[in-house]
């Protein structure tokens, strides 16, 4: 019993990890042909989007405005915030 119990828990947290990584590709709110960015230093403590700081999910910052964790928004957003950096810049494939 303890057995079955185990392989099912693995199973649904390899599965949900999976899911979390697909997801994380492309936010759920840029539409196809929208340039977004990973902007970072605006995050608010456990609402960033994904890995830093030796973490690899979202939701684990530890403090606000770390100037190492992000979150995505729309790249002349980004550019818009004192004290936030552009990491990366990507444009929503078209379909």
């Amino acid at each position: 019993m303890k057995k079955n119990i185990a392989a099912i828990t693995s199973g649904l947290a390899a599965g949900l990890f999976v899911a979390s990584q697909a997801s994380a590709g492309v936010p759920s709110w840029v539409k196809p042909g929208d340039k977004y960015v990973k902007c970072a230093g605006i995050a608010a403590k456990g609402k960033n989007d994904c890995g830093a700081n030796g973490h690899s999910c979202g939701g684990y910052a530890k403090k606000d405005n770390d100037p190492n964790e992000w979150v995505y928004t729309p790249e002349e957003v980004c550019n818009k915030i004192a004290g936030a950096k552009v990491l990366t810049t990507k444009t929503a494939p078209k379909k």
